[in-house]
């Protein structure tokens, strides 16, 4: 599947600020550990730091990317919520009524069934790299606290081409729910607000 993405709303950084942190979020995070080096070096991460924002990484003609395996993290944010969706049967078993309540154990067949590709996806921007800040609210034992959060933002109107190779033909259709499903909930960070919504269509038919 030949995917032409367009975002309807700004999109949002989201490589931590302290290049310690962010080591760590990718040794755990990463499908590859061999990759550590070359994704902390395209954040640049000192120059973060001394930004003290979340940035999105850049190529070495200082292009805005995003990862692969960010594309397969909304799959399967996507997946999760939409799994949510039906009753029961007279059975008293899961009625399924879409393709992501067909799938069990969804995360699996994602990570080993379904695949993202290219490895860095070119963001085509529409218009320069914004600035959005935003307070953050959390609740712990000391009471309410909050603190400001400043990301990179890519503005409304800006694309990307990606390709979901689907080993299981079959699996198709859950994409194709999933990739709808995206003009509701949005991807990236702070999509709660609306953040990172899209449409989509794909350019092989």
């Amino acid at each position: 599947m030949k995917v032409r993405l367009t975002f309807q709303e700004e999109i949002l950084g989201t490589s931590p600020s302290n290049p310690e942190v962010y080591e760590t979020y990718i040794q755990s995070k990463s499908p590859d550990a061999n990759t550590l080096s070359e994704e902390i070096e395209a954040i640049g991460a000192e120059e973060v730091a001394r930004n003290g924002m979340t940035v999105f990484p850049r190529t070495d003609k200082k292009e805005p990317f995003i990862y692969d395996y960010q594309i397969k993290g909304f799959f399967k944010d996507a997946c999760g919520m939409l799994s949510r969706l039906g009753g029961k049967s007279e059975t008293g078993k899961k009625k399924p009524v879409n393709e992501s309540c067909k799938l069990t154990a969804y995360k699996k067949i994602i990570d080993g069934l379904i695949f993202v590709k290219p490895r860095k996806i070119i963001i085509k921007m529409s218009g320069p790299v914004g600035k959005c800040q935003r307070p953050l609210r959390a609740s712990t034992p000391q009471g309410e606290r909050i603190s400001l959060a400043c990301s990179e933002s890519i503005p409304a109107g800006s694309v990307i081409e990606f390709e979901v190779v689907c080993l299981d033909p079959s699996h198709e259709a859950a994409v194709t729910e999933w990739l709808n499903y995206g003009a509701l909930r949005g991807m990236m960070q702070w999509r709660n607000s609306g953040k990172g919504v899209f449409k989509w269509f794909r350019t092989d038919l």
